[in-house]
């Protein structure tokens, strides 16, 4: 059997599209701020001797964005031979959703209807993300968790709306989501309309 070093090792790296949904109503995603001539671009490192591609995304988000207690999964491995001009690198995407109140005050977060240019093919990255976190809010209610429980189908309908960036008619929605939601019973009682019903995931 040949020896490994006879083969080519190509370097690996992983990236992160951690996306949230911003007070505005708009979705959006973590990005590094520039940095001399490097543009806007993912949190991401190299994968280290022996380390694992789950550990390597979270040391990049800790050290490169100061976040931490996020649980990314993988998405999507990029290897286009020119991605990096600097060598042969392979990227191991991921993806998480979270609360935007759980990022830092200072992170940058860019609505992805208006992202900059961005370094290798990080708007590759961003957009396959975003199809896929997209794809999981056609199907089920808040699946990233953005909304505590309980809550209103008003609210889950305003979620959905701004991961899809789309309207969404109110009865249609209720009827697709309906059969993903637990009635906690408990109805929440704002302002003089009528007293809206409370639901659960699941």
């Amino acid at each position: 059997m040949a020896s490994l070093d006879s083969f080519p090792r190509p370097s690996v790296a992983v990236d992160a599209a951690v996306l949230t949904v911003t007070d505005s109503g708009e979705l959006a995603v973590l990005l590094l701020p520039p940095a001399g001539d490097v543009p806007s671009r993912l949190p991401g490192t190299f994968l280290h001797e022996g380390e694992e591609l789950a550990d390597a995304v979270l040391r990049a988000l800790r050290e490169k964005a100061g976040i931490r207690g996020l649980a990314p999964r993988q998405l999507h491995v990029f290897d286009a031979v020119d991605r990096d001009d600097r060598g042969r690198v392979l990227s191991v995407a991921h993806v998480d959703v979270v609360r935007a109140a759980t990022l830092p005050p200072d992170a940058l977060v860019v609505p992805v209807s208006a992202l900059p240019a961005l370094a290798f093919d990080h708007a590759q990255i961003v957009a396959f993300a975003v199809a896929d976190v997209r794809a999981q809010y056609r199907e089920k209610p808040d699946p990233g968790a953005l909304l505590e429980e309980p809550f209103t189908l008003s609210r889950l309908r305003a979620v959905h709306a701004a991961v899809l960036g789309e309207n969404l008619l109110p009865d249609t929605f209720r009827r697709s989501m309906l059969p993903h939601l637990t009635p906690t019973g408990e109805l929440e009682r704002a302002g003089r309309g009528r007293p809206a019903e409370l639901y659960r995931r699941g």
